[in-house]
């Protein structure tokens, strides 16, 4: 249940934090594809940096910034792949463009660039350290039955969402 509670967690608070960051600069609440209040890849991405770090930090036996460095270059990379797959996925199957990365210095294609990429490195090292601390305390006080609700909802959110857009 922990991983799928983290999923839930992190796409609540990546749909909280990328919706504000939108009405700030474009004047109104938006993100991701989904009705509900949650935006998967920030949860995939989540799921990822915290099994990532755990394999890296327990079998690297090395000091702490170089497993941290090595874990940021990683991350970095697979989190990059992540918004990537993500950006041709939802374009091919909603024929939407929720990002746009071509007039970035460092672009590659639409859904890459290298300033990203490296917001996502640095952001996966804060969720690391000062984050999922946080949100693991939380994680314990949710009930199962909770988190079956929320699954249910979700999938329901998922599922209406494919039948909505692909008309």
């Amino acid at each position: 249940m922990y991983l799928l509670n983290c999923f839930f967690i992190y796409s609540f608070l990546g749909f909280i934090i990328e919706g504000i960051f939108t009405l700030i600069v474009s004047g109104h609440f938006s993100s991701g594809i989904l009705y509900g209040p949650w935006t998967p890849v920030y949860g995939f991405g989540a799921i990822l940096t915290i099994i990532i770090s755990r394999k890296i930090f327990k079998n690297m036996h090395q000091s702490r910034f170089i497993e941290t460095l090595v874990t940021f270059v990683i991350l970095t990379i697979v989190l990059t792949i992540i918004e990537w797959i993500g950006g041709i996925l939802i374009e091919n199957l909603f024929h939407e463009t929720l990002w746009n990365y071509k007039n970035y210095k460092y672009n590659i294609g639409k859904y890459i660039s290298l300033e990203m990429s490296l917001v996502w490195g640095i952001v996966s090292i804060f969720v690391i350290y000062f984050i999922k601390p946080l949100i693991d305390k939380l994680e314990k006080k949710i009930p199962k039955f909770i988190t079956i609700i929320i699954t249910m909802l979700f999938i329901i959110d998922l599922i209406i969402t494919t039948v909505i857009k692909l008309k």
